[in-house]
């Protein structure tokens, strides 16, 4: 039998890494201990890492980790990159992928035995899907990391195409290095985008506009780490301005095809945060008809001339589009709840 390095593989995983020589050697571990999953089998994959310009050990440790790729017969390509940024290295590593499926991985992260075998099984049983995800396990200080360890808590709380599609404009609905892609959908609808953005989040944006259906498996199968150096602690490009814009471009674009009641919103959430979240929205001819709140001195007042009403004056299902802007712990999930027992649909209103 030919050897699994000598054949055409069935998935290859991209890993971007700079300056990644404390978490590498785990991050690549969990790759090659990858095994077969009850029911499942482990297809054929390459690993391809990017090296984005590190200026420390990462370089070295890939050489040697190569060696203990080699042993199992799982192909270690390495791209040495000048710095160019996260991207830019995803491309590069995209370009080369041999595989029909991509998966993602980060140097500071760890895969679950039987993340591969499962997510690929579970796209080729569903070939309506683009995408496969799954729910991660937050690894870091849950107090000083709290709303890191709240998005993670929120992000697992979704799984189905439906409910990623109808959350998406709140944040990104999948954690990005937890997805297996498949290639086509990246040569159908673009690959990665270097911008003033996040660049999974645009990307995954992009694809459900032009009709993409994702999933996410009910297992923990990556655990994200909440390293110092995460793009979204250290990067401007993850800046809530950055995404605030980002948010705003493309939930224009989808109100423009499914508000019936286009171009009048009604808002929930009245605050200042709320407010400057939904701002950038208003450039693209979207109007707020008014902003909705339960506190009573709030309510009767007029904020960035929008009069601020109670959730009395909303209009009734069916006669008006709500876009859910709460941000306060718990708040939006509040109102979620309230909007369905009164009747409201996901025709009627967005997170936002």
């Amino acid at each position: 039998m030919t050897a699994r390095g000598e054949r055409e593989p069935a998935i290859s995983v991209l890993l971007p890494a700079r300056n990644a020589a404390a978490t590498l050697p785990a991050a690549l571990c969990s790759l090659l201990d990858q095994t077969p999953a009850p029911g499942c089998p482990l297809p054929d994959f390459e690993v391809i890492v990017a090296d984005d310009g590190s200026t420390d050990q990462t370089a070295l440790l890939l050489r040697s980790l190569h060696a203990q790729a080699a042993q199992k017969n799982i192909p270690l390509r390495c791209l040495h990159l000048p710095p160019s940024g996260l991207a830019p290295a995803l491309n590069a590593g995209l370009s080369l992928a041999r595989g029909a499926l991509i998966a993602r991985m980060d140097a500071d992260d760890t895969a679950h035995p039987h993340r591969l075998a499962l997510q690929a099984a579970h796209l080729a049983a569903n070939p309506g899907l683009c995408l496969s995800a799954s729910r991660v396990a937050f690894g870091g200080d849950p107090v000083r990391a709290a709303g890191f360890a709240h998005f993670v808590e929120w992000q697992n709380s979704f799984c189905s195409p439906q409910e990623l599609a109808h959350i998406r404009f709140r944040d990104t609905p999948v954690c990005h290095p937890s997805v297996m892609f498949r290639r086509e959908a990246a040569e159908k609808w673009g690959a990665y985008r270097h911008g003033d953005f996040p660049e999974d989040w645009e990307m995954w944006l992009r694809w459900l506009d032009r009709g993409a259906r994702m999933e996410k498996l009910p297992q923990t199968l990556l655990v994200w780490n909440d390293s110092p150096r995460r793009a979204t602690r250290a990067d401007s490009r993850y800046a809530r301005q950055a995404c605030d814009r980002l948010r705003a471009f493309w939930l224009a674009r989808h109100l423009r095809k499914h508000n019936p009641f286009h171009p009048q919103v009604w808002v929930l959430g009245a605050g200042r945060v709320a407010r400057a979240r939904l701002r950038p929205l208003w450039e693209y001819g979207p109007q707020p008809v008014a902003f909705i709140d339960i506190d009573p001195k709030k309510i009767g007042n007029r904020v960035e001339n929008v009069p601020v009403r109670g959730r009395g004056d909303l209009p009734p299902p069916g006669q008006g589009f709500l876009l859910n802007a709460l941000t306060a712990h718990g708040a939006a999930e509040e109102a979620a709840c309230w909007l369905e027992q009164a009747g409201y649909t996901d025709r009627d209103w967005l997170p936002a």
